[in-house]
């Protein structure tokens, strides 16, 4: 399984109340016709705490059913519990799944110690039929699963590699340092991709490439082939749109911006709230000035 290049943690679309099944395989289809590595499903920007567990099922079942072989298909298993994550990982396996990501319990923040976090992911990669891939998103936990904690994970031979959500570069290379050199550590801010790609990460999941797929790609390759003023160039063409995507307005915005290229993005599920009229403008002046771009993409 080929964990290098770019992975979009696609959103799940839905149709009032429920799941859009035929938008998100139409979503799928077109994001396979390009050079991603393959998709996340139910990670963040999957709204997986929103859902319900027959329901983030179904959607692996419909991603299985459109992600070729040759690519990687990730479907989110974390849960607050060591035991819900253990049984959301065996059926995420049993529906196909090539990997599973688990992000960090952090309900209790307080006692979420390196020592905790070891066990916790020692346990699920125990009774995971699937490889496990660590994910650390401290903007939504407020927890951090720190480098010396990663390095003792990344010997368990069923951990296979970790998505670092920060924009804290320097982390990034830390935990680039202090793992082997066949672990992966994919970033996960579409801000910082080149900066991290510099450092050491194999690649990355990121929102941006949902909406910009063959530039995300692009950037990686540049940074392979050590074309570094070239990549960094096409990031700050990107940046102002990955920020807009990421911290700022996060799902919704995610949503929005693929509504305008004609995918399926649609309403975020409540608590979530529809896109400001303000950051609609933004989005959509971002991706204007992207035109040319996005259609020698489509």
């Amino acid at each position: 399984m080929n964990l290098h290049g770019i992975f979009p943690p696609i959103p799940t679309p839905f149709s009032g109340d429920t799941i859009d099944a035929r938008g998100l395989a139409a979503n799928i289809s077109r994001w396979m016709r390009t050079r991603l590595s393959g998709v996340v499903v139910l990670g963040s920007n999957g709204e997986a705490p929103l859902l319900e567990d027959p329901e983030a099922d179904a959607i692996v079942a419909t991603a299985r059913e459109g992600v070729p072989r040759n690519k990687v298909l990730i479907a989110g298993t974390g849960r607050e519990s060591t035991a819900a994550t253990i049984a959301a990982t065996k059926r995420a396996a049993a529906l196909d799944a090539d990997a599973v990501l688990v992000r960090t319990p952090s309900y209790f923040k307080n006692v979420m110690t390196p020592e905790v976090f070891v066990r916790h992911y020692t346990a699920v990669a125990d009774a995971s039929p699937v490889p496990v891939l660590l994910y650390n998103v401290t903007m939504y936990t407020g927890v951090n699963l720190q480098g010396d904690a990663v390095a003792r994970l990344a010997e368990h031979p069923n951990i296979v590699g970790m998505k670092e959500s920060t924009s804290d570069v320097a982390q990034v290379a830390d935990l680039v340092s202090k793992v082997p050199e066949s672990f992966p550590v994919l970033a996960g801010s579409g801000a910082t991709l080149f900066a991290s790609l510099t450092v050491g990460a194999s690649g990355a999941v990121l929102a941006l490439s949902a909406v910009v797929p063959d530039i995300c790609v692009e950037i990686y390759d540049l940074v392979t082939q050590r074309r570094h003023e070239d990549a960094r160039a096409l990031q700050r063409q990107v940046t102002p749109l990955a920020r807009l995507l990421g911290s700022m307005h996060g799902v919704s915005g995610l949503k929005y911006a693929l509504d305008q290229l004609g995918y399926v993005g649609g309403p975020v599920r409540p608590p979530l709230g529809p896109l400001p009229a303000e950051a609609q403008e933004h989005i959509r002046a971002q991706l204007a000035l992207l035109g040319g771009k996005l259609q020698a993409a489509s």
